[in-house]
């Protein structure tokens, strides 16, 4: 069984969509509205500066995503790539998909010139921080701060 990462197209607006509401309902206990879900997703396939999806396939079947956005940094003079929005189905979870979907990233960023990839981890998503870890990600010396003017907690 070989994992497939291609490019994001319009027409998987409506897969990602429903990737990504059920990853807030998994990781944070949210239902996030899926007209804001649409939009949001919608804005980032029209414009490539925004970012950029990638979906998983397993015989022609999306079962994941990643998505990048992009954070400039002054002290190295280029982008760092934010790996957000990942998600895999759960049937297909440790077979294999996100280390496909990372490795991915990871040699496209490198190729581009990127200054490194991060993301955000959950602090007690134990099992994501073990996967990230072995593939080579390591914690920052940063704490992620925020005034989130959509979502409240």
């Amino acid at each position: 069984m070989s994992v497939r990462v291609r490019d994001a197209e319009p027409g998987d607006r409506e897969t990602i969509v429903g990737f990504n509401a059920s990853m807030g309902r998994e990781t944070e206990g949210i239902v996030l509205p899926l007209e804001r879900l649409r939009r949001g997703t919608q804005a980032l396939l029209e414009d490539p500066r925004r970012g950029r999806y990638w979906i998983a396939e397993l015989d022609g079947v999306p079962v994941g995503q990643i998505m990048v956005t992009y954070e400039w940094s002054d002290w190295r003079a280029a982008d760092f790539w934010w790996i957000q929005s990942v998600y895999t189905k759960p049937e297909h979870r440790g077979r294999g998909v996100y280390r496909a979907m990372h490795g991915h990233v990871v040699a496209l960023a490198q190729r581009s010139g990127a200054a490194g990839v991060r993301l955000y981890v959950e602090r007690h998503n134990t099992g994501a921080r073990a996967v990230y870890e072995k593939l080579g990600m390591k914690s920052a010396p940063y704490e992620m701060m925020e005034i989130d003017f959509v979502i409240s907690r």
